[in-house]
Order: C-alpha cells, then sequence, then structure tokens
C-alpha cells in the first residue's frame, strides 16, 4: 500500500479492509478517461455519499437544534455545501492522495473546490460500504458539530446575565444534569438555575451549546426573543 493511502487511513481514523473502495473514491474521471483499460472512478461513490452525508447531517441537527424545518434546512446547508466539504477534505489530506489526469493536476485540481468536495463524499461513501453507517457518521460527526451554531447568532447566555444583572442579589448557575452517548459524540443537558430555581433547559452536542439554549428557553418563558 502507497503511503499517501496509509497517510490519509490515518487522517481518516478508519483503517479499510477493501483497500480498494479507498482507491476509486481517490480516482477522478480525468484519470480514469487517460488509461487504457477501463478504470473504476469516483462519481458513483459520490452519489450515494451525498446520500450518506445528507441522512447523517439531517439527524445530527434534527436531533439537537429545536428549529422550524426552514431554520434546521439553512443551518444544515451550511455544513455540508461545496465550500464546507472542500474545508473538510482540505484537512483530511484528502487531495494528496487523489489521482487526476495529467492535465487536471497541472492546472490546480488538487485545490479546486468542487473535486475536493466530491472527493470527500466520495471517500463517505467508501467507509459507509466498508465499514458501515456507524463509522461513517463518525467521519461526518468529526466536522459537523465542530463549531457551535452559536457562533454567529444571538449570544443567549449574555444576554440573560445582563438581564439578571440587574439585581445584584440574583444568581445564575448552569449545571450539566446529563450527558450520554460515545466520547466523539456526547450529548450533554444542561439547567439554568436562578437562585437555586430552574428556569431553562438545554440539550446539544457541547455544553458550551447546551448551556446557549437553557438561555434561550429562560428567556423565552421570561417573554424575550
Amino acid at each position: 500500500m502507497n503511503e499517501k493511502l496509509e497517510a490519509l487511513q490515518e487522517n481518516l481514523g478508519y483503517r479499510f479492509k477493501d483497500i480498494s473502495l479507498l482507491e476509486t473514491a481517490l480516482t477522478h474521471s480525468s484519470y480514469a478517461n487517460e488509461r487504457s483499460e477501463k478504470t473504476a472512478y469516483n462519481e458513483r461513490l459520490e452519489f450515494l455519499g451525498d446520500s450518506v452525508l445528507g441522512f447523517v447531517s439531517a439527524k445530527y441537527f434534527y436531533q439537537n437544534f429545536d428549529m422550524p424545518e426552514g431554520e434546521l434546512t439553512k443551518h444544515r446547508a451550511a455544513k455540508v455545501c461545496e465550500k464546507a466539504l472542500c474545508t473538510y477534505a482540505k484537512e483530511l489530506g484528502i487531495g494528496d492522495a487523489l489521482l487526476l489526469g495529467r492535465g487536471e493536476d497541472r492546472t490546480g485540481g488538487r485545490e479546486r473546490p468542487s473535486i475536493l468536495a466530491d472527493a470527500f463524499e466520495a471517500v463517505l461513501a467508501a467507509i459507509y460500504l466498508d465499514g458501515g453507517l456507524e463509522e461513517a457518521s463518525k467521519l461526518v460527526l468529526r466536522f459537523i458539530p465542530r463549531h457551535d451554531e452559536f457562533n454567529n447568532a444571538k449570544d443567549y447566555k449574555t444576554t440573560l446575565q445582563e438581564i439578571i444583572q440587574r439585581n445584584r442579589e440574583e444568581r445564575l448557575e448552569y449545571v450539566v444534569t446529563d450527558s450520554s452517548g460515545p466520547d466523539h459524540a456526547k450529548t450533554f443537558t444542561v439547567e439554568v438555575h436562578l437562585n437555586s430555581n430552574v428556569i431553562g433547559r438545554g440539550t446539544g452536542k457541547s455544553k458550551k451549546l447546551a448551556e446557549q439554549y437553557a438561555a434561550r428557553e429562560a428567556l423565552e418563558l421570561m417573554g424575550i426573543k
């Protein structure tokens, strides 16, 4: 096995039983077109990977975000768009292992967002076929939840704190009441207490996210949006 495939498997955190699946996932059509013999390339895997990515990401957002369908769709789209998938592929080093035609390689194909995004989906499908949905989900969930959805949105904790601080005798505290799931995909439940009284509860894939949801529920109960 060549060094690039070894390195990529290390980056993926997954070792293939059938390495030919990974090889196909990394083969671009431009490379296959230059071979005299018929060579499998990654477009069929890309098709499957798109569906696997769609399912895993939809399940994640459904389970962790109490939002209307339109909001869920918007947030999920930002995580699975070409730009995002290209970023994931670069972090994994997929570009270094791609098999490209000579012309495609010369013109920067290893850095081209569309090629990298497609290759990420193809590699995801290869993992799904080789190791099942659980292994494929592990890869997706390394990236999808990594940045809290509140990073660029309203900071509910700060808003709640500012309101409560108007009365210096009041005290806010965030308490983790439950955590479940494997280490790579834990779910936390947090309560926000006002002078020991529960005024909000939230669940998320990180303590920080769960705290934001708890603060948002508290604000909603106070009539503040």
